[in-house]
């Protein structure tokens, strides 16, 4: 996956999760999101990146909205 398609990717993890919890800012969102893909930078391979960074993302949200 070439680095301009993993970020389009990660992009629409931010969409996918802003659209699932509505109730979170979408700030709050992207900040999460560009947090947890910033984790994988020193990865080599980079095919799940997305994947990884949206199951770690939805954790963190959830973790954020269950009070």
């Amino acid at each position: 996956m070439s680095a301009d398609e993993e970020r389009r990717q990660v992009e629409l993890v931010v969409d996918r999760l802003a659209a699932e919890h509505a109730g979170v800012p979408r700030h709050t969102i992207e900040q999460i999101v560009h947090e947890v893909h910033a984790a994988f930078d020193a990865g080599v391979v980079r095919d799940f990146v997305p994947l990884l960074v949206e199951r770690s993302a939805k954790r963190k949200i959830a973790a954020l909205t269950s009070f």
